[in-house]
């Protein structure tokens, strides 16, 4: 019964998450004044070729910053919590 409720729930979920991708917008955005922004000035004012990279690091560095810390923070966690557990396990053989 447990493992029906689990699954249920997932699909549940699934059906959700893929409802909301329905709805995003692809393609032309309403407003394109950012974009238009980037594609002129991006060269410009980074001196670089790559308006990906213009944008991340330059545009968005704060975020990106906040983004790092974050991924950073939760490798460290996971290490962690894998390094207790492989510590257990060798305990538990000794």
């Amino acid at each position: 019964m447990r493992k029906e409720l689990s699954v249920l729930i997932i699909i549940i979920f699934g059906l959700f998450l893929g409802l909301i991708a329905l709805d995003l917008t692809f393609g032309e955005p309403d407003n394109a004044a950012m974009d238009d922004y980037f594609i002129r000035n991006g060269q410009e004012q980074a001196a670089t070729n790559n308006i990906v990279t213009t944008i991340v690091f330059d545009y968005r560095g704060f975020d990106t910053l906040g983004e790092s810390t974050v991924l950073f923070t939760a490798v460290v966690g996971v290490g962690l919590i894998y390094r207790k557990l492989v510590r257990g396990d060798a305990d538990e053989n000794e």
